[in-house]
C-alpha cells in the first residue's frame, strides 16, 4: 500500500492539473466556466492531442467566443478562425458548425445555463448523460471528459472515474476498484486524480517517471 501512495503522490505532484486549468478556466458552478468546460470536453474528445484542443479552447475565448450567446452570434469562419489559432484544424470546419448549433441549443434549452441541465437530471448520471448528448459532436467520451472534469463542483457525482481513468490506474500498478483508488488520494481534489490518471493512460511516459520516481522515494 504505501508503494502504490507513492506512486499516487508522484502521478499527483507531476500531472495533477485539470485540463479545465490548463486551458484558463476557473471551474466553479456558474454558467460561463461550465460552458468553458464543456467546448473544452467537446474538443478533448476528437482525435487530436489534447494539448492542441486545450490552446484551441483557449484561442475561443480570447476571440471573445466564452459563452453560449456569443458563440451562437459569432459568424461560421470566425469559429473557424479561433480554432485554428489554436492548431486545431484537421476537423475546424465540422466542428465550427457543432458549436454554433450546440450553442443554440445551450441557449434555447437550458436557458444558456448549463446548472439547468443539473437541476434536471436531479444526481442521476444516466439522465446527464442523456441530455448532455443532445449537444452536437458530443459523444460518450465527451460527456465523461466533462464530468471527470466539473466533479468537484458537481460533487453528487464524485468520484467520477471512468474506463480511461481506470486504464490509466491499471498501468501504474494501482487499485481499478475506484474506492481503493480514493483511498490512495486522501483529500485530493477528485477532478485532479482524473486528469492525472487520463494523462497516464495517455502517455507511457508519465508511467516510467512516475514509477520511477516512486521507487526512489521507497529507498
Amino acid at each position: 500500500m504505501s508503494d502504490q501512495k507513492n506512486v499516487m503522490r508522484e502521478l499527483l505532484d507531476g500531472y495533477g492539473q485539470t485540463y479545465a486549468a490548463e486551458a484558463g478556466i476557473p471551474l466553479k458552478d456558474t454558467p460561463q466556466p461550465l460552458y468553458r468546460t464543456l467546448v473544452l470536453a467537446s474538443l478533448l474528445s476528437a482525435r487530436i492531442r489534447a494539448s492542441v484542443a486545450v490552446a484551441s479552447a483557449r484561442a475561443l475565448y480570447d476571440a471573445g467566443l466564452r459563452d453560449p450567446r456569443r458563440m451562437a452570434d459569432a459568424t461560421w469562419q470566425q469559429r473557424v478562425d479561433a480554432l485554428g489559432e489554436g492548431g486545431y484544424r484537421r476537423y475546424d470546419e465540422r466542428t465550427a458548425t457543432q458549436l454554433g448549433d450546440g450553442a443554440r441549443l445551450v441557449l434555447d434549452e437550458w436557458g444558456g445555463d448549463l446548472r439547468t441541465v443539473r437541476e434536471r437530471a436531479d444526481g442521476d448520471v444516466d439522465e446527464l448523460r442523456a441530455q448532455l448528448r443532445r449537444m452536437p459532436g458530443l459523444g460518450p467520451t465527451g460527456v465523461d471528459i466533462f464530468l471527470r472534469e466539473v466533479q468537484d463542483v458537481w460533487s453528487e457525482y464524485a468520484p467520477f472515474l471512468d474506463a480511461k481513468t481506470l486504464q490509466g490506474a491499471e498501468r501504474l500498478g494501482l487499485p481499478k476498484d475506484p474506492a481503493a483508488l480514493v483511498r490512495l488520494t486522501g483529500d485530493a481534489p477528485r477532478a485532479e486524480v482524473a486528469a492525472a490518471l487520463v494523462r497516464a493512460a495517455l502517455d507511457k511516459s508519465v508511467v516510467q517517471e512516475c514509477l520511477a520516481r516512486a521507487g526512489d522515494r521507497g529507498h
